[in-house]
C-alpha cells in the first residue's frame, strides 16, 4: 500500500518544519509521499520544503485560499497514492506512526481511520491544559482521547486516513468549516463505508492557540453541530446537548444560591476539584491542573453557547445554514 500524506498550511512555516523533522525520523521500511497545499499563504513554507527534498518524497503545491476542506480535496486530487493521511500542520508525527497504521490496516481493512492525539513534555503549559480539555473521557473530549465508546466513530482531520476509493465516492471534504471532518463521516457511512479508530496511530498535537483563540475555536465547533443535525437528522444524539446543559445548569446553580440552595453549586465544584486533580496527576503538575480547570471552562461555555445559538438560528427558526454562520463556510 502507498501512502499519500496530505499536510494544508496557511501562513505556518515553523510548524512544517517541526512537522516534516518529524516525518524525516519514520521507521516505516516502504516509499511514502508528502503532499504539501499552500492554501494561499502570504507567509509561505516553500523554502522549508526545499529543506527536506533530499530526506523525504515531497511536492509542493499553491492554491488561493479555499479553506483547509477544500485545500486536502486538492492534495489528494494531486496525490500518487491509493490510502491517504491527512495531517494538520501543528502535528507531530511520531516515527512508528505509520508502521502503526499499516499493520493495522493490515489486521482489519477500513476505508477511513482517525487516530488520537496526545501532549508531548515540550508543549507549554497553555497547550497541555487546551490537550486535556480536548481529549479527557470527563470532557466532551473522550472520542479525541482515544475512546471509542459512544457510537460510531468520527476522525478528525488532524490525523484522519482515507482510501482513494473512499474520497473518489464521496468527493471528500464540503465547504463548511469546522465541522467538515463529521460532514465527511456520515457521508461515507450512507456510502456504505465504515469508519474507525487506529487508537495506537496517535500523533502529538501541538494547537499553537491562546486562550482567546481556544474560545473562538470551540464555539465554532459549536455551532457547526446543529448545521451537522438538520443536514443528517438520523446522527444526531443527546450528548452533543451536554455542553449546553452544562452551561443552563451552571446558570441555574448560581441563581440557587441567591435563595440559599447551595447542592447544584456543590456539584460543579466537585467536577472542577476532580478536574484539577486528574489534570494535575496525569502532567505531574498543579499548575496545569489549575489550567485545565480554565481550559475546561473555556470548552463548555464556547461550545455551549455556540450550540445554543445556532439551534435557535438552524432547528427552530429554519435559517439556511450559510445565511446564518456565513464565516462557517468558504467558498470553492
Amino acid at each position: 500500500m502507498y501512502f499519500s500524506l496530505i499536510i494544508p498550511v496557511y501562513n505556518r512555516p515553523d510548524e512544517v518544519d517541526e512537522l516534516l523533522e518529524s516525518l524525516s525520523k519514520s521507521d516505516y521500511k516502504e516509499d511514502f509521499e508528502i503532499v504539501i497545499v499552500e492554501d494561499g499563504s502570504i507567509i509561505r513554507c516553500e523554502d522549508v520544503v526545499n529543506q527536506y527534498v533530499s530526506k523525504l518524497t515531497i511536492s509542493y503545491y499553491f492554491k488561493e485560499n479555499s479553506g483547509p476542506g477544500d485545500s486536502r480535496n486538492y492534495g489528494m486530487r494531486k496525490a500518487k497514492g491509493d490510502y491517504f493521511i491527512i495531517f494538520d500542520s501543528d502535528c507531530i508525527i511520531p516515527a512508528e506512526y505509520l508502521t502503526e497504521v499499516d499493520k493495522a490496516l493490515k489486521e482489519d481493512y477500513v476505508d477511513c481511520f482517525g487516530g488520537p492525539d496526545r501532549a508531548l513534555d515540550s508543549f507549554s503549559d497553555i497547550q497541555k491544559a487546551i490537550n486535556f480539555a480536548m481529549t479527557s473521557f470527563l470532557t466532551t473530549g473522550g472520542i479525541r482521547g482515544g475512546s471509542e465508546k459512544i457510537g460510531k466513530f468520527q476522525p478528525r482531520s488532524f490525523n484522519m486516513g482515507i482510501s482513494r476509493k473512499a474520497f473518489e465516492a464521496s468527493n471528500g471534504f464540503g465547504n463548511i468549516h469546522p465541522g467538515e471532518d463529521p460532514d465527511l463521516s456520515i457521508r461515507l457511512w450512507n456510502l456504505g463505508f465504515e469508519t474507525k479508530l487506529f487508537s495506537k496511530a496517535y500523533v502529538y498535537h501541538k494547537r499553537r492557540i491562546d486562550w482567546d483563540k481556544f474560545s473562538i475555536q470551540v464555539n465554532k465547533f459549536g455551532k457547526a453541530r446543529p448545521i451537522l443535525n438538520s443536514w443528517y437528522p438520523q446522527y444526531s444524539k443527546l450528548t452533543f446537548f451536554f455542553p449546553s446543559l452544562f452551561i443552563i445548569g451552571l446558570a441555574l446553580a448560581i441563581a440557587m444560591l441567591i435563595f440559599t440552595y447551595d447542592f447544584l453549586a456543590q456539584l460543579y465544584c466537585v467536577y472542577f476539584f476532580v478536574i484539577f486533580l486528574i489534570s494535575s496527576f496525569q502532567n505531574r503538575s498543579i499548575k496545569i491542573g489549575y489550567l485545565s480547570v480554565t481550559a475546561v471552562w473555556k470548552q463548555f461555555s464556547g461550545y455551549g453557547l455556540g450550540f445554543l445559538e445556532s439551534y435557535i438560528k438552524i432547528i427552530i427558526l429554519k435559517k439556511k445554514p450559510e445565511e446564518a454562520f456565513p464565516q462557517l463556510f468558504f467558498k470553492v
